[in-house]
């Protein structure tokens, strides 16, 4: 599969301790990508620094081809790299529809000389925000919400509210930052299920997620990371038995990790 992101040799210090050590990885087109690791490995900084909220001490980041390097959050964002955060963000007091509207506000081509006047412009954009969010809150599974405020909804409803409000502008890619955390495990399995029928509509995801189980049952790649370095990558069965990701996790040696899965089998 082509290479939509790709990550190469980030670094991050903070007064002098490497939270990032040369962190490599790509994003496939497509793709459902996981980026695990325990507390403090690093995984956090990293999406941090490739989506603008941090800036890099080195290394390099494009975006379908494009340098997005050092770029503020804003303009990654409109080039194509949207995020959500492990704090909900979205307008409690607002409707579902509403949310979704004012997301896709902020992308579109209209202006207020357009809206004021009702341009031609205005209507397009107007139109083509109504099919987005109709077909995004189909696909969550939320359509029974459109026009009821947010803030009744379940704090897993919330994190794919804001889920669909980052994909509003037709990103090339989302970053989500610990999309279950927090969660009701009831909720979880549809969370999951949003994921599955989005990636199913052609959007692309990499999931930064402490719930291995979560990753792992939903992941096509796998990348983990331990102490500011990428300790392994490849598909979930392979991460979910690797010696080196059970020594990460739980403390084990290679030797105990090994008689785990071997127990486990």
């Amino acid at each position: 599969m082509t290479a939509l992101l790709t990550v190469r040799d980030l670094r991050k210090a903070y007064a002098g301790v490497h939270a990032l050590d040369g962190v490599s990885f790509e994003v496939a087109a497509g793709s459902i990508t996981g980026l695990i690791g325990p507390n403090g490995s690093g995984k956090s900084t990293a999406i941090d620094c490739l989506s603008g909220f941090q800036k890099l001490d080195g290394g390099r980041v494009s975006l379908d081809g494009t340098d997005i390097t050092g770029r503020s959050a804003h303009l990654i964002a409109r080039a194509g790299l949207m995020r959500t955060f492990q704090t909900v963000r979205i307008y409690e007091r607002l409707s579902l529809r509403d949310n979704l509207a004012i997301a896709a506000q902020q992308f579109d081509p209209a202006n207020w000389v357009d809206e004021f006047f009702r341009t031609r412009r205005y209507r397009e954009a107007v139109e083509a925000s109504e099919l987005r969010a109709n077909q995004l809150v189909d696909l969550i599974g939320l359509s029974k919400y459109y026009e009821i405020e947010t803030g009744i909804l379940s704090y897993g409803q919330k994190k794919l509210v804001a889920l669909a409000a980052a994909l509003m502008p037709h990103p090339k890619i989302v970053v989500l930052d610990e999309p279950v955390a927090g969660v009701n495990p009831s909720r979880i399995r549809e969370i999951e299920v949003a994921l599955q029928q989005l990636n199913g509509a052609g959007e692309t995801f990499l999931i930064v997620e402490h719930n291995v189980e979560f990753i792992t049952t939903l992941c096509h790649h796998v990348i983990v990371l331990e102490q500011g370095r990428k300790l392994t990558e490849g598909t979930a069965e392979a991460i979910h038995t690797d010696p080196r990701v059970l020594e990460a996790y739980l403390g084990l040696s290679p030797e105990m990790a090994e008689a785990e899965m071997r127990g486990a089998a």
